[in-house]
């Protein structure tokens, strides 16, 4: 621990102990994320399998899916969201602790998918502000995981928080993240709606 004598505290070198509150916050974020399970349709197969032995989302802070919206940190969308089911979603997300994050899952959460017609809301970003988009029909776990590590990555940095500021209120950071697990990117899971 090198410390100049003549800078005084400025002089410090970084460490435990002269780290940026905001930092160890974001750091202690980063490694106990807790996600609500909003599973609605096939999406949600590969989330559970996400969290199954073979990929362990316990490696990366995420082996503890909570029922209760109100020890949950993130929201993630699998599958399509009814118009009877949006109420209720955005009365979870509403119960949810702040900071709270929401992962949109597949392109039918995202944008509606194939399924363009009055019963299903074309874009979950409608109801609920969106961080991570994961595209794919169903993304597989590995895209899942990689959409988790992506907002990891950006609530340790800020960016997240920063984004969402620069969008506006009541609107997600807005973040696509790109397929890992080997299918082909055919359906997009940019959102059509432009969202909240």
């Amino acid at each position: 621990m090198g410390w100049d004598v003549k800078r005084g505290l400025e002089g410090l070198d970084h460490n435990v102990f002269t780290a940026k509150i905001e930092d160890l916050v974001n750091w202690s974020r980063r490694r106990s994320f807790w996600g609500v399970t909003f599973g609605l349709a096939c999406c949600a197969l590969e989330m559970m399998a996400a969290g199954a032995s073979h990929y362990d989302l316990g490696r990366f802070g995420m082996e503890v899916f909570r029922a209760s919206p109100r020890q949950s940190d993130l929201m993630i969308v699998a599958g399509r969201v009814s118009q009877k089911m949006a109420p209720v979603l955005r009365q979870v997300y509403d119960q949810m602790m702040e900071p709270k994050w929401v992962l949109s899952m597949g392109v039918c959460a995202s944008s509606g998918g194939m399924f363009n017609n009055y019963a299903l809301v074309q874009g979950v970003d409608q109801i609920v502000p969106v961080d991570v988009y994961a595209p794919g029909c169903p993304p597989g776990p590995e895209t899942l995981i990689h959409a988790i590590n992506t907002i990891h990555e950006q609530i340790q940095n800020g960016e997240l928080l920063r984004r969402r500021e620069t969008r506006g209120s009541g609107a997600g950071a807005g973040l696509v993240v790109e397929q890992r697990d080997g299918q082909p990117e055919t359906a997009t899971a940019a959102p059509v709606g432009g969202g909240r």
